[in-house]
């Protein structure tokens, strides 16, 4: 049994359609002592599967297993090679678990059932509930402008910066999803993150007002490096300085956190009052050379996050990027026209500088989109699990700019937009979870040495990691806890696209991980949903280390209990009513 790409490379040869791929998961594992994931496999047969052979396997060497018993993740497999094109073709159970008669016969039974759950065709007590008669989706949208005064501080960076003017105005954009009883909302911030207590009050609040469930509201920054600075350590330390200096802050001339709150719950409401019929198209595209990974292994057995370009001691990079642009697009029942987008996409949203308020290159992106859907269309930008991707080339001088970053997306954008699946049988859900993960720990003298080091933040009597850590061991701090609760929401909006929100700055490859074992076809991840507790990388890059790490206040380990509750609940979403 071959696998993936040898199977797959003689039939690119081949021009002729009768020549196509009979893929078999049990056998990507069997072959491979158990060691290839055939979701992993699957994505290299794209465009060539005919059918597929429900095979499951059990370590070692063991086929004999019926469906739904073994190491095979059949969904995502399954969602895989549709998102490689198959999209009809025969499933075909070739193993059960060894037995009697009257036991093959029970577990044929079994085998069938698991057929019926996997596909959803046909309605049982355990099979997803089928989308023949879904009520009509409705749809609202707004935008409201969440730019703070002149003089506010701005966020981003690790020292106190004043902002002098407006590049272009932040926005919080919303959209509200009705379906018979079910309703949710999705909102993109243009800020840096939020703070738990903003978000929390504003969910609150806003579910009084519409009757919107708060864990059914997705609250996102988009983590613009260009706009307010206004909870977090760094903030308190400068705001306390400013206060015993003059008495009052007179940076903070408003109460930004609470105009922010009452701003979300406007525009939140806002969306929720001018809901009517909305289709949605969905899909993904794939946008090379816009994200690089910045963390580089180097010739002295080091790991480091931006070394510079053209460095001569980069070896290798130490982590994959993720090209996928997910869209969500609504097309508005009554005129036909595309009204706004969800856009998914992993790159980090630190390309302006300054000292001028700007959201970053998804503001180029919504207006070159607005050239082809009118000046009233709205973009929701979601930010990927971009914790370690930036838009560096290490190996060219010239670094990609603003505009040229967000337009070149909106082309590719626009190019699929035309070509999107409409999803025809809406299913509207959401699950939800909170996972506690440890915190990293302090004793109090690091934590008296840090109070003193966050006065050295900004100039060059520390390090820059020095200052970091002293900023992060503070912000551990503030949490007062020996846990961090990361909230982990799931939105089914059909059985073949769902959108995933998690908290915190989150490494790529576990923005990759949910997306493979996903159960739907079309699944966007999007990052610093509800609270900004950091970065999240995994045990590998831990144990690496460099900025990230010295920057994330949970524990190692933190963020694998977070993907695998994520990808817990995809699978959840997807088998619920």
């Amino acid at each position: 049994m071959p696998q993936g790409p040898s199977a797959a490379r003689p039939l690119r040869w081949s021009v002729h359609k009768n020549f196509r791929i009979w893929y078999d998961p049990g056998n990507i594992f069997y072959y491979s002592n158990g060691e290839l994931d055939p979701v992993v496999d699957a994505a290299t047969v794209d465009r060539l599967v005919v059918g597929m052979c429900i095979k499951d396997y059990r370590h070692p060497k063991d086929v004999l297993v019926t469906p739904g018993n073994g190491k095979v993740n059949f969904p995502a497999v399954l969602a895989r090679l549709k998102k490689g094109g198959f999209t009809r073709g025969p499933l075909v159970v070739e193993c059960l678990e060894r037995g009697d008669l009257k036991k093959t016969l029970a577990e044929a039974s079994k085998a069938r059932r698991f057929l019926e759950e996997l596909t959803g065709q046909k309605a049982s007590a355990a099979a997803p509930t089928p989308m023949t008669s879904a009520a009509q989706l409705n749809a609202g949208i707004a935008s409201i402008d969440i730019t703070p005064p002149i003089g506010y501080r701005m966020s981003g960076y690790f020292r106190e910066r004043l902002s002098t003017g407006i590049a272009n105005p932040l926005n919080a954009k919303a959209i509200v999803l009705r379906q018979g009883k079910e309703s949710a909302a999705l909102v993109s911030c243009d800020i840096i993150g939020l703070s738990p207590d903003v978000s929390s009050r504003a969910r609150k609040k806003a579910a009084e007002k519409t009757g919107i469930p708060p864990a059914n509201i997705l609250i996102a920054a988009t983590h613009t490096h260009t706009g307010p600075l206004y909870f977090g350590a760094l903030r308190k330390h400068l705001h306390d300085l400013a206060v015993a200096k003059y008495g009052s802050d007179p940076c903070e001339k408003v109460d930004y956190p609470a105009e922010l709150v009452n701003k979300l719950v406007n525009v939140i409401t806002e969306a929720n009052a001018s809901v009517k019929p909305f289709r949605m198209e969905a899909g993904m595209a794939e946008q090379q050379g816009l994200s690089f990974n910045r963390r580089f292994h180097m010739k002295d057995g080091s790991v480091r996050f931006n070394p510079g370009v053209l460095n001569p001691d980069i070896v290798r990079t130490a982590g994959p990027i993720d090209p996928e642009v997910g869209m969500v697009s609504f097309r508005a029942v009554d005129t036909g026209g595309i009204d706004a987008a969800l856009v998914n996409f992993t790159l980090h949203l630190d390309t302006v500088g300054g000292t001028k308020y700007a959201a970053d290159y998804p503001f180029y992106l919504e207006q070159s989109l607005r050239q082809k859907y009118g000046n009233e269309f709205t973009l929701l930008f979601g930010t990927g699990t971009c914790g370690d991707i930036n838009h560096i080339d290490v190996t060219k001088k010239q670094r990609l700019k603003t505009d040229y970053i967000g337009r070149t997306l909106a082309e590719t954008v626009k190019a699929k937009a035309e070509h999107l699946k409409t999803i025809t049988q809406p299913a509207l859900a959401v699950r939800s979870e909170i996972v506690s993960v440890p915190l990293q720990h302090y004793g109090p003298e690091k934590v008296a040495l840090a109070r003193e080091n966050i006065k050295k933040v900004g100039t060059r009597e520390l390090s820059f990691l020095e200052q970091v850590e002293a900023y992060k061991i503070l912000a551990v701090e503030m949490r007062r806890s020996e846990t961090i609760p990361l909230e982990v929401q799931v939105f089914r909006l059909s059985r073949d696209v769902a959108i995933v929100g998690l908290p915190g700055e989150v490494f790529v490859d576990f923005g990759l991980a949910i997306k493979r074992a996903s159960p739907f076809p079309t699944t966007l991840v999007i990052e610093l949903c509800q609270d900004a507790p950091g970065y999240i990388p995994t045990k590998k890059a831990f144990a690496e280390g460099s900025y990230e790490t010295v920057n994330s206040r949970i524990a190692p380990g933190g963020g694998e209990i977070m993907a695998d509750a994520a990808i817990k609940l995809t699978k959840i979403a997807y088998n619920s009513r």
